[in-house]
C-alpha cells in the first residue's frame, strides 16, 4: 500500500500542485523551490487525520493562517490523496477542504472502490446509511474522532497509513542528544525523543538495529538506553577497539552527549525504518553522514517496507539509484515565474532522458544546469498544449 498521488492547492507555495509518487522518492531542485514545503504538506495531511493540529502548529511555531499561500486569494486549502495497493489492485481517494480559521476540514470524502464516508456541514454519511449530525468539536479531519468500527473496513488501512506518516524534516544532533522521558511513540520532528523511542522498541527491533549499525560502524558492539531518576532516559553506545599493547579489545561506553553527529543521525534513520510507520519523510538526507555511508543509507531505504520521500542537494544520492528507480522516483521541483511550485519527473525532461542513456543518474544531475531547465520545461508544456 502506498500513496500514489497528491494534489494540493493553496498550501504555501503549493498552488494547484500535484505530484505522482513511487515507493522511493527523491526530491531535487534549487534552493527555495519548495522541497521542504512539500515535506511539510505531507506531514500536514497526516496531522489532519491524527487530529493534532494545535500541538503540531505549536511545535513548528506556526499559526493556521501561516499555511495559506500568499500567492493566492483563496482562504481554504484543498487536497486530494490517491492510494494504491499494488498487491490487491485496490485504490482509495481522500478529498477534503481545510479551513485555517476553524482549524479543521469542513468538507471531506474518503472513498474506496466499494465504500465511502462523506462529511459536510449537514453531517456524516457512511455508505448509504442514515446521516449522522455532527454534535462535537474537532480539529483537523473528522476521521480523527470517529471510532474505528465506524470507519468502513476497506478504508481503515488507508486512514491508518496517513496517521502513521512520520516526518523527520527537522532532524538535528542537538535534539538527538537530549535525555527524554517518553516518546509518545514517535521520534519527534527533530529526533528529540530518540532515547525513549529506542527504549520502547522490542528486543528484536533493537537487535536488528544494532545489526544494521554494525555494517556502518564495525567497532560498535551495542547500544543501551540508561534509566535515570524521575523516568529520564539516556542513550549510550558500546564500542571496542584493539589495544595497541595488549591486543585485547577493551569496551568503551559513550553517552549521547559525545556520540558523533553522523552516528546519531544514522541511529535515528535506521530506528525509524524498524518502526511500524508506513511513510517516512527526511529533509536533506545527506546532512552529517559520511559520503562512504550514503550508499548504505540508500540501500536501506530501497529495501525497507515504508514508503520513503527524501530531499537532497547531493548528486551522490542519485549515483546509487538504478536507472529504473531514478526514472520513477527522482522528482524535480521548480518555481514558475509566478512563484508557485511545480513538479516533474526529472528524467522525463528530454535533455535528462537523453543523458541517462549514457550516464548514471548522479552524473546526469551533475552535468545539468538546473537554472536552465525552466525554459525546457516550459517548451514541453507548449508542445503538450
Amino acid at each position: 500500500m502506498r500513496i500514489s498521488r497528491i494534489e494540493i492547492d493553496n498550501f504555501k507555495s503549493l498552488v494547484d500542485f500535484s505530484i505522482d509518487l513511487d515507493r522511493f522518492n527523491c526530491i531535487i531542485g534549487l534552493n527555495g523551490s519548495g522541497k521542504s514545503t512539500l515535506l511539510q504538506a505531507v506531514d500536514f495531511l497526516s496531522q489532519l487525520i491524527s487530529g493534532n493540529m494545535k500541538s503540531w502548529l505549536a511545535e513548528r511555531n506556526w499559526k493556521p493562517s501561516d499555511l495559506k499561500s500568499k500567492l493566492s486569494s483563496k482562504n481554504n486549502i484543498a487536497f486530494r490523496i490517491e492510494f494504491l495497493d499494488d498487491s490487491l489492485n485496490l485504490s482509495c481517494v481522500w478529498e477534503s477542504v481545510y479551513n485555517p480559521g476553524k482549524n479543521r476540514c469542513y468538507r471531506e470524502r474518503f472513498e474506496s472502490l466499494t465504500e465511502w464516508i462523506d462529511v459536510s456541514k449537514n453531517g456524516i454519511q457512511i455508505n448509504n446509511d442514515e446521516l449522522i449530525p455532527i454534535s462535537f468539536e474537532y480539529e483537523g479531519s473528522i476521521l480523527s474522532q470517529l471510532k474505528p468500527d465506524l470507519i468502513p473496513e476497506s478504508i481503515r488501512d488507508y486512514v491508518a497509513m496517513l496517521r502513521s506518516i512520520q516526518s523527520l524534516d527537522l532532524l538535528a544532533p542537538e535534539y538527538l542528544r537530549q535525555r527524554t522521558r517518553q516518546s509518545s511513540g514517535t521520534l519527534g520532528l527533530g529526533g528529540q525523543n530518540l532515547a525513549s523511542f529506542l527504549h520502547e522498541m522490542s528486543d528484536s527491533q533493537r537487535l536488528k538495529l544494532v545489526h544494521l549499525l554494525k555494517k556502518a560502524y564495525p567497532h560498535l558492539r551495542g547500544l543501551h538506553v540508561k534509566s535515570l531518576r524521575s523516568g529520564w532516559k539516556q542513550l549510550e553506545i558500546y564500542e571496542s577497539y584493539k589495544g595497541q599493547e595488549s591486543g585485547l579489545f577493551p569496551s568503551m561506553t559513550t553517552d549521547a552527549r559525545h556520540i558523533n553527529d553522523g552516528m546519531l543521525r544514522m541511529i535515528a534513520i535506521l530506528a525509524e525504518l524498524q518502526s511500524e510507520n508506513q511513510f517516512l519523510l527526511f529533509d536533506e538526507i545527506e546532512n552529517g553522514i559520511n559520503p562512504e555511508l550514503i550508499e548504505f543509507v540508500i540501500a536501506m531505504f530501497l529495501e525497507s517496507n515504508p514508503q520513503v520521500l527524501v530531499t537532497t542537494h547531493s548528486p551522490m544520492i542519485l549515483n546509487y539509484l538504478d536507472d529504473d528507480v531514478a526514472r520513477k522516483g527522482v522528482i524535480y521541483l521548480y518555481k514558475t515565474a509566478q512563484g508557485v511550485t511545480k513538479s516533474i519527473p526529472f528524467f522525463s525532461i528530454p535533455s535528462l532522458a537523453k543523458k541517462l542513456e549514457v550516464m548514471g543518474p548522479g552524473e546526469a544531475f551533475v552535468d545539468t544546469n538546473l537554472t536552465e531547465l525552466a525554459d525546457e520545461i516550459a517548451g514541453m508544456s507548449k508542445e503538450e498544449a
